[in-house]
């Protein structure tokens, strides 16, 4: 079970014409996950303010974010991970704690100070030095590709993009609002090194090109926007 990752994530905003396109050109290169399509289920951490992610859409050199994260739909003995996520200068390190569900009912402090890992020191002192809690669910349909010589590159798409404020536990996943039209992929390239020039050649010929999208910063800002619209009415 890998629990750090260190690499370059690169996103792409793309139609389902698109995606079907980059997914039938790329199978020579990629095989699909044995999961096939699934939910994955995100609880983040932030401040009654909203400190984490109002800094984190500022974008600045340096920014981290913690979350619970679960694939598919679990019961009492699955895993769910709670995750560091780093980014500085473009690369990504994320480190990570697997822990029972079952656990998850005690606060996390104590979940942790019952593991023993650097890794799990290096979470518990996050949530000793930031006033964060858990504050918004996000959820969405995944379909993931792994490099057939390079295990290093994945490619990921997904959809369904929705959040909500309440009930935040992972057995609902198909609840909140969605933000991101049924149309429309995000399409994610995860590699230790620089894209492929197949890949490279492949987004260029159907018109796909880099962007920058965060789910939870989608999520936050349409949270906002609908918060400003229930006030003004």
């Amino acid at each position: 079970m890998q629990l750090t990752f260190k690499r370059y994530e690169y996103k792409y905003l793309v139609t389902r014409t698109q995606a079907e396109a980059v997914t039938a050109s790329m199978l020579e290169y990629m095989t699909p996950d044995q999961y096939d399509t699934y939910w994955i289920q995100n609880l983040y951490y932030d401040t009654p303010n909203w400190d984490v992610i109002t800094k984190s859409m500022e974008k600045p050199l340096y920014k981290e974010k913690l979350r619970l994260r679960c694939y598919g739909m679990p019961d009492e003995a699955s895993n769910i991970f709670l995750e560091l996520k780093k980014k500085y200068a473009g690369e990504v390190n994320k480190r990570r704690v697997a822990l029972q569900l079952s656990s998850l009912s005690q606060p996390m402090r104590e979940v942790l100070a019952d593991e023993e890992s650097q890794i799990a020191r290096e979470l518990a002192f996050y949530l000793h030095t930031n006033p964060v809690e858990a504050r918004m669910f996000i959820s969405f349909l995944r379909t993931a590709y792994s490099g057939i010589e390079d295990d290093g590159l994945r490619v990921t798409f997904d959809s369904g993009i929705r959040y909500r404020h309440d009930n935040l536990d992972f057995f609902h996943p198909e609840d909140g609002h969605v933000v991101l039209d049924e149309d429309y992929q995000v399409l994610e390239i995860k590699t230790p090194f620089g894209i492929p020039l197949w890949l490279s050649r492949l987004l260029s010929h159907n018109l796909i090109y880099k962007t920058s999208y965060s789910k939870y910063g989608t999520c936050f800002s349409d949270s906002m926007s609908s918060l400003v619209h229930r006030k003004a009415m």
